[in-house]
């Protein structure tokens, strides 16, 4: 099983962890409430688990355009 971390705005792969078990705590996921993992875990067919984040271009864009905020994919 495979831990795939994407950026919420660009889909751009940020990161991948290969772990046979995915241990919540150890990833910090269970300090989200359950709307908050519901937005940011899914889980592939195959047992993949994909977390959004954001990517270092996405994080710097917003820093630039605070308004950005307000619209879930501003990256055409």
């Amino acid at each position: 099983m495979s831990i795939h971390y994407r950026c919420r705005h660009c889909r751009c792969a940020v990161g991948e962890l290969d772990q046979p078990h995915v241990d919540m705590k150890q990833l910090g996921l269970d300090h989200l409430n359950i709307e908050e993992r519901k937005e940011f875990v899914s889980y592939e067919t195959n047992g993949d688990v994909v977390i959004q984040t954001i990517c270092e271009d996405c994080q710097e864009a917003l820093e630039r355009n605070p308004d950005y905020h307000q619209i879930r994919t501003f990256i055409q």
